[in-house]
C-alpha cells in the first residue's frame, strides 16, 4: 500500500470514527498510521457499542499479555452475534478452535449446538466464547496469569453485550467467574451472578462426551438457563 493512499484512508477512519461518536485518540502522522489512546467508545442508536466490539476483538486477536500468543495459532474471540440476551462463557479454545478462529467447533462444539437447539436456539441467536481466548498447549489447564490476563476481555464482552444470562460450561469456567473452588456438582442446579448478570452452571459438553450420566443434569440447567433468560427479558421490558 502506498504512503499517500495508508493516509487517506487513516483520515477516512477518522472521520468515520468521529462520525459514529467514537471517542478514541487517533493520531494519523504521513504515512497514516493509526494510534489507538483509548477504548471507549459511544453505544449506537440500538444502545450497542459497535465500535467498542470491533475494538476489543482487535485487541484480543493481536494480544501478546501472556505466553500463549506465542504459542496459538490464532485467538479465538468467539462465536454467534453479539446482539443477544444469551451468553455463554467456556474454558479455552481447543486444537480446532484454534486453527478456525471459532469457539466451540469441535465435537463438543458439534453437541452443543444441539443442546442450544433444544432450548431454541441457533449458533447464531447466542454469544459463545471461552475464559481464555488463545489455546494453552496441550489443552493444559488455565494458570491464574493467563486468566488474569485474559478475563479482562471477558468482562468487556459481557459489559458491551449486557446478556440477560450467562452460561458457565466446566469447572474451570465457572469457579473463574464465581471465585469458588467447588465441584461441579455442587455448583450446577443453582443460579448465581456475576457483575449484576444472572449466571448458570453445568458440564462442559467434552465432559457429556466422555460421560453420558451427566447428560440429565446439563438438560436440566440449561432448561433452567433458559427459564432464567426468559424471566429478564420479561423484566428488562417492564422497565
Amino acid at each position: 500500500m502506498s504512503d499517500q493512499r495508508a493516509s487517506r484512508e487513516a483520515v477516512a477512519r477518522l472521520a468515520r470514527a468521529r462520525a459514529l461518536g467514537e471517542r478514541f485518540l487517533y493520531r494519523t502522522d504521513e504515512v497514516g498510521e493509526e494510534t489507538v489512546g483509548s477504548t471507549s467508545t459511544a453505544p449506537d442508536e440500538t444502545g450497542f457499542d459497535a465500535a467498542g466490539w470491533e475494538a476489543l476483538q482487535q485487541e484480543v486477536l493481536g494480544c501478546t499479555k501472556c505466553e500463549l500468543h506465542k504459542t496459538r495459532t490464532q485467538g479465538v474471540f468467539g462465536s454467534g452475534t453479539p446482539h443477544t440476551g444469551f451468553m455463554i462463557v467456556g474454558e479455552a479454545p481447543g486444537y480446532y478452535e484454534d486453527q478456525q478462529g471459532e469457539a466451540f467447533v469441535g465435537k463438543a462444539g458439534q453437541l452443543l449446538t444441539k443442546i442450544l437447539a433444544a432450548i431454541g436456539f441457533g449458533r447464531d441467536e447466542v454469544f459463545i466464547t471461552n475464559i481464555l481466548k488463545s489455546r494453552p498447549p496441550k489443552n493444559a489447564d488455565p494458570t491464574l496469569q493467563q486468566v488474569a490476563a485474559c478475563e479482562p476481555y471477558l468482562e468487556r464482552q459481557i459489559e458491551i453485550i449486557n446478556p440477560a444470562v450467562i452460561l458457565a460450561l466446566g469447572r474451570h469456567a465457572a469457579r473463574t467467574l464465581l471465585g469458588v473452588d467447588g465441584s461441579m456438582a455442587s455448583l450446577r442446579g443453582r443460579v448465581f451472578e456475576y457483575r449484576g448478570v444472572p449466571l448458570v452452571a453445568t458440564y462442559h459438553p467434552a465432559a457429556l462426551l466422555r460421560n453420558p450420566k451427566f447428560k440429565r443434569p446439563t438438560w436440566e440447567d440449561v432448561q433452567l438457563a433458559k427459564k432464567v433468560y426468559d424471566e429478564e427479558l420479561q423484566k428488562r421490558a417492564a422497565q
